[in-house]
């Protein structure tokens, strides 16, 4: 090992907010508080789903995959960014770190997908409500999700195949957690054909389903207006809505991380990003779709209602 490229690196440095302390308390407790409403939000929604029959629909059951994934891709990196808020030199064993960001790119890339498969879910509902039962019976519906599973697994292989294999004796990683574009920087090999495969790879997570979603609600935008039941489309509408709004916050920001041009170092920006793709979208998930659901919010009170006579 006579140079710097053949440097054995056994652990990484995680530098979270270590040079600005107040900075990094206080986002220990908001941290820390997102988290747990995101528990208690998206665990909530698995159990009212699983628990109440009327909300035995494809729609719910493709909501509860959801709830379940975010509680998944959460735990994938927030508990180690509470640690690295709260220690001023973080650790992590160079396996630990790989398996950080493999698990959690599975997660993430699962969760676009899913998002695609739910927007599908709504178009069929509303464009083709005579065909909806027959077009998305349960053993489509159990596809679908098997098949996104199953897709996300396979499309994290990819860059799993091609990540960093050589760092040039650096092992500090400027994060909270070890996030694949800012671990990617350590690289010290010739990363030209890993960037194309990377960026194919992430044209195909991110792009390609968040162009299908929009051309989804296109059509779906289309045929609400040519809806005569102002409350069916009212209704509609709510849905969609919110569906929208979980899909605009989490490729918004996933978007901003990994389209961004290149560069050799990781910025504090990057992790405010990640925090927000990473956190906060899936905390808001379960406040976004039951803030403005009855069905949810009727299946929470009879749930409460058990519990009190109890």
């Amino acid at each position: 090992m006579g140079n710097n490229s053949d440097t054995v690196v056994t652990e990484f440095i995680l530098l979270g907010l270590s040079n600005y302390p107040v900075a990094q308390a206080v986002f220990f407790w908001i941290i820390l508080t997102v988290y747990l409403i995101n528990l208690i939000g998206n665990g909530l929604m698995v159990v009212l789903i699983v628990t109440d029959p009327h909300l035995h629909t494809p729609m719910y059951f493709f909501l509860s995959n959801l709830s379940f994934l975010d509680i998944c891709y959460t735990s994938t990196g927030v508990p180690q960014a509470l640690v690295t808020s709260t220690t001023e030199r973080t650790t992590i064993s160079f396996m630990g770190c790989m398996a950080q960001i493999h698990i959690s790119l599975y997660f993430g890339t699962t969760e676009c997908i899913l998002l695609a498969v739910m927007a599908y879910d709504r178009f069929v509902a509303i464009c083709s409500p005579l065909h909806y039962t027959l077009a998305m019976n349960w053993r489509v519906c159990v596809q679908l999700v098997a098949g996104t599973w199953g897709s996300g697994l396979i499309l994290t292989l990819i860059p799993t195949a091609i990540g960093p294999k050589q760092f040039c004796g650096s092992n500090i990683i400027n994060h909270f957690t070890c996030e694949a574009q800012t671990v990617g920087k350590l690289n010290c090999a010739d990363t030209h054909l890993n960037d194309i495969i990377s960026f194919i790879n992430t044209v195909v997570v991110l792009i390609v389903p968040f162009v299908f979603i929009l051309m989804t609600y296109l059509r779906i935008d289309l045929a609400l207006w040519q809806m005569h039941s102002t409350k069916g489309r009212s209704k509609a509408f709510s849905i969609c809505s919110s569906h929208l709004a979980v899909v605009s916050t989490f490729y918004g920001s996933a978007m901003v991380m990994y389209l961004q041009p290149k560069s050799k170092y990781a910025s504090d920006r990057d992790k405010i990003i990640s925090v927000l793709y990473g956190a906060v979208t899936p905390m808001l998930n379960p406040l976004i779709y039951s803030l403005k659901n009855k069905d949810v919010k009727g299946a929470l009170m009879k749930l409460l209602g058990k519990k009190m006579l109890k």
